[in-house]
């Protein structure tokens, strides 16, 4: 007996000893600076006692985070160690029964020293890849005095602005701009790009942001955005900071813009104000090729906005209320040329619009944890908008090519003005009209978000929540007359059809929304989901149109007469009541390991819709029963910290609207008739991308590239019937397959040998299969015809820098093949290139001199207009004062006068040229004001100086002297 229980007691403790030395542990935490950035590849060490044996290792991720590998209970030290921070030590006592030890947020502290000999010694790498993030360092572009955020973005690689401020980059659209890890007016980009001053940045980091669901519980939902997080430069966080910059020129420019920032420590608040008639356009050209940035025309924009975030150990706060402007005096022409099976159809139109836009939009956030274990999410928002648009416009249509016959078309479109007419031959109708329409919206929503970790190993509870109202009144007033030249009247002319309307269209609709997800570990780093949501949405349109021929001395521009509600047009109104009942189940499993990421998933949606419809005499009340699955994939897997590959794929089914599907006819456009179609069916859509990066930091190498493939089955296409009498069409839904499109990219950036000169590279191919239908008078069917269209395009750059010179060339390819199976004689293989250089000198008296001169160029369009040169010339020269707080800066625009302002568009089934009037070549004489109180001393010298500064590394306009 007693040999027993000394051997049970033997047995026992060499059990509890395997047991203690079985790595099962995971230590995991986040790592900030002290302006409570992440600390991006901070090293992380743990180190055994009492020896401080090297135990684990890893870098810290694009947001701060680190996980260790499964370490063996014990004690333990935790070093933290960052370029320009002092090294923190942290014990640890890990015990076998704890698997999971969260250290928490670890803030360092910055050692002055080290940073000092980093600033001095650094070339700062135009790019950094840090697992999914992109890092760029601001230090590494020129922008002029006082640029904005969007003169930085377009210097980036990979980066696209296009006319409409939306951005791409890497070939994925940008969704949010937050500064600091905080969304900065909700996230609203446009916002950003025209309000962020350059010299407040230190890193731009670009990365798919997860939503808050996915954030918090750790399981994918998809519903990831592209986001651009500005870092602040340091020592920038406690005081007042912020700029002013009051400009005019000729042609009767004029610029104003205003942000004042309060920073300190984890509270921020934000002031903006702006006001322009430059259509926002900064200083273009720069350093990224053919920007192609048109002025549609003459635009007018004022912008008022407050923003702040808050941030304690438990509570997270923020929100802005922004209101803005836009007025805008637009003159347009259009040429367009539809693809039909028997002989085209040409159309050209002159166009005048007057628009008045007023928008007032507020939005808050608050995350509030009050333990460690429950997670709060609040997120309101409210928007109201009033719009006054006037617009007057002449078109025709031609069933030959009008350009065979007069060099300019749209010169011979006004009817009443017309003696002679050289297109008498070809015209099929004309139309003059003039409208006014006003509107005025109110929308509301609100989301809450409950989560309950259940305990440490991913096993959790979460509860969403939305409701929204929304609210629209429009009115709109039209006067037309148009004329049919292949048909005669009763006494032998040409049919005219006169229109005098006034229509009245108020909407109202609701929705709200409740889900319910649950994550339960079922395995060693292996989780599984399931999600519940339900959602109700309830729309109302009434449309009134009255008819205001009876009152011929009524103008659109005066009051309503007495009595115009006796005339309403039966046949013209609509009345729709919609009700949506939408069930969603989903199951997801999830494996984590080292190196890779496993998701799957799908998705089932029962959905219950009902429509109300009254159009005249046609009533109905209708049912529709769908269901709905959506599959998903992600995985990623990781080579190394700075070098990953990722897979996705999503899958969607969409249904066609219930109207669509009604046998009705919509008539209210007699040249654009619609038709119904009850036997459309659900589309759905396959979407993969493949993406992979890799960084070399020593080299400063960076590659980027990734695949997107989009099909979808059943698209919805437009049967079009062309009257070859009046020029009308009529328009029915239809399914088709064939459609699909697929988009590569692959980015190259490195520096050379001795890092002052450095090159990108951007290369991207797509290729679209549009399969469209072309109705046939002679058969009285529709032919399938495929339009395709291969694009590939090149931008080339290479520039030197060093503290006080920049010298930069850049280049840039774009090739065209549009084919057309059915009319192969509308084939078209344009191409468009351009090749300049850049130049910014930074001279000894705090003056800067800075010009760009690009040469743009089109080729290969059959209309001969397009194909043209452009040779773009900007210039700035800017002298700062006052220790770089002051700044006076001339900028010229466009000096030879050359930049046009035209976009061209291909479909399926036809293509089109317009141009816009507005003013490109103008000069204006800047003052730019810089504030900064308490900020500490290196923040108001990195404030005076901006990008490329002395101490600031390489790129953008120094602020200080030359180092002689």
């Amino acid at each position: 007996m007693k040999r027993f229980i000394t051997g049970a007691m033997l047995l026992l403790a060499t059990t509890f000893s395997v047991f203690s030395q079985t790595k099962n542990i995971t230590v995991s935490g986040r790592v900030v600076e002290d302006t409570n950035e992440p600390a991006v590849q901070a090293t992380i060490q743990l180190l055994s006692l009492p020896d401080s044996a090297y135990a684990a290792g890893v870098a810290t991720t694009g947001n701060g985070r680190f996980t260790l590998p499964k370490v063996s209970a014990g004690k333990y030290v935790l070093k933290v160690s960052y370029i320009g921070f002092k090294n923190k030590f942290i014990p640890l006592h890990l015990y076998a029964n704890v698997l999971n030890k969260n250290v928490g947020t670890v803030t360092l502290e910055t050692d002055a020293i080290m940073l000092a000999e980093a600033v001095v010694t650094a070339e700062a790498p135009q790019v950094q890849v840090v697992e999914d993030t992109l890092m760029y360092n601001s230090t590494a572009y020129r922008t002029p005095e006082g640029a904005m955020l969007e003169e930085l973005v377009k210097k980036l690689p990979g980066a696209e602005v296009d006319d409409d401020g939306n951005v791409k980059i890497n070939g994925k659209e940008l969704k949010k701009i937050m500064v600091d890890g905080k969304e900065f007016f909700g996230g609203d980009v446009k916002t950003g790009l025209k309000n962020l001053p350059v010299d407040m940045i230190d890193k731009l980091k670009t990365y798919d942001k997860q939503s808050d669901l996915a954030r918090i519980t750790g399981i994918d939902d998809g519903e990831e955005e592209t986001v651009l997080d500005l870092t602040v430069k340091k020592g920038m966080n406690r005081g007042w900071f912020g700029n002013a910059d009051l400009a005019y020129g000729t042609e009767d420019r004029y610029m104003a813009r205003m942000m004042v920032n309060h920073f300190v420590d984890k509270t921020k608040f934000s002031l903006i104000g702006s006001a322009n008639n430059v259509n926002d356009q900064g200083f273009s050209g720069g350093g990224g090729g053919p920007r192609w940035r048109r002025n549609n025309g003459l635009v007018a924009t004022k912008t008022l906005g407050a923003n702040f975030a808050a941030e304690t150990s438990k509570l997270d706060i923020g929100g802005s209320a922004r209101y803005n402007y836009r007025g805008a005096d637009i003159i347009s022409t259009n040429s367009s040329e539809r693809f039909l099976q028997n002989g085209n159809s040409y159309s050209n139109s002159n166009s005048v619009n007057r628009n008045k836009n007023i928008n007032f939009n507020a939005n808050f956030r608050l995350e509030w944890k009050p333990d460690s274990m429950t997670n709060i999410i609040f997120r309101p928002n409210f928007s109201y908008g009033k719009t006054d648009n006037a617009s007057g416009s002449e078109s025709g249509t031609f069933n030959a090519d009008p350009y065979s016959l007069v060099t300019n078309p749209n010169d011979f479109l006004n009817f009443d003005q017309m003696t002679d007419d050289p297109l008498e031959d070809i015209r099929v109708n004309a139309t003059n009209d003039a409208s006014l329409s006003k509107s005025k919206s109110v929308s509301t929503e609100a989301t809450l978000q409950l989560n309950r970790k259940l305990n440490n190993r991913g096993r959790n509870i979460t509860f969403r929540g939305r409701f929204s109202y929304g609210d629209n009144d429009n009115d709109q007033y039209s006067q037309s007359e148009t004329r049919y030249y292949q048909i005669q009247s009763i006494l032998g002319g040409d049919s005219i059809l006169y229109r005098n309307q006034y229509v009245t269209t108020p909407t109202h609709n609701y929705n709200y929304s409740a889900q319910l997800t649950y994550s339960e570990p079922i395995a060693r780093a292996t989780f599984l989901q399931f999600r519940y949501q339900f959602q109700y949405k309830y729309s109302e349109s009434d449309k009134t149109t009255f008819d205001m021929l009876s009152y011929p001395d009524w103008d659109i521009n005066g009051p309503l007469p007495p009595g115009y509600e006796t005339h309403p047009v039966d046949s013209l109104g609509k009345y729709a009541e919609y009700r949506y009942y939408n069930h969603d189940a989903s199951v997801s499993l999830r494996f984590i390991r080292e190196k890779y990421q496993l998701s799957a998933g799908m998705s089932f949606q029962p959905q219950h819709s009902t429509l109300s419809y009254k159009r005249g005499d046609y009533m109905i009340d209708t049912t529709r029963n769908v269901f709905n699955f959506a599959p998903n994939i992600d995985f990623r897997y990781r080579f190394s910290k700075v070098s990953q590959l990722q897979f996705m794929y999503r899958g969607r089914s969409s249904q066609p609207s219930m109207e669509n599907l009604l046998p009705i006819v919509d008539n209210s456009n007699p040249l654009n008739v619609r038709v119904g179609n009850p036997g459309l069916k659900p589309a759905f859509t396959h979407s993969m991308r493949l993406f992979y990066n890799t960084y070399n930091a020593e080299l400063q190498r960076g590659i980027v590239t990734h695949v997107n493939f989009s099909a979808t089955q059943n698209s919805i296409s437009n049967s079009t019937v062309y009257n070859e009498q009046t020029g009308g069409r009529i328009t029915t839904p239809k399914n088709i397959n064939g459609n699909w499109s697929a988009f590569g990219m692959f980015g190259f950036n490195t520096a050379l040998k001795n890092k002052k000169f450095t090159i990108n590279s951007f290369s991207n191919i797509n290729y679209t299969n549009n399969v469209s239908f072309l109705y046939n008078n002679d058969t009285k069917i529709d032919d399938k015809n495929t339009t395709t269209g291969l694009t590939l395009g090149e931008r080339l750059n290479g520039a030197y820098r060093n503290d006080w010179f920049e010298f930069g060339l850049n280049g840039s390819i774009s090739y065209t093949a549009e084919r057309s199976k059915l009319r192969p004689e509308n084939n078209q293989e344009p191409y468009t290139f351009s090749y300049g250089a850049l130049t910014n000198i930074t001279m000894p008296w705090k003056m800067t001199i800075s010009t760009n001169i690009t040469n743009q160029s089109r080729r290969g369009y059959t209309d001969s207009s397009m194909n043209r040169n452009e040779l773009i010339w900007n210039a700035q020269l800017s002298q700062s004062f006052l220790k770089g707080a002051a700044t006076v800066s001339f900028e010229m625009y466009d000096i030879l006068k050359q930049q046009s302002n035209i976009s061209r568009s291909l479909t399926a089934d036809a293509r089109s040229v317009s141009s816009y009037n507005g003013v490109n070549s103008y000069c204006m004489l800047h003052f730019i004001y810089r504030l900064n109180i308490f900020g500490s001393k290196s923040a108001r010298e990195s404030m005076g100086r901006g990008p490329g500064g002395p101490g600031g590394q390489r790129g953008g306009f120094s602020r200080g002297h030359r180092p002689f």
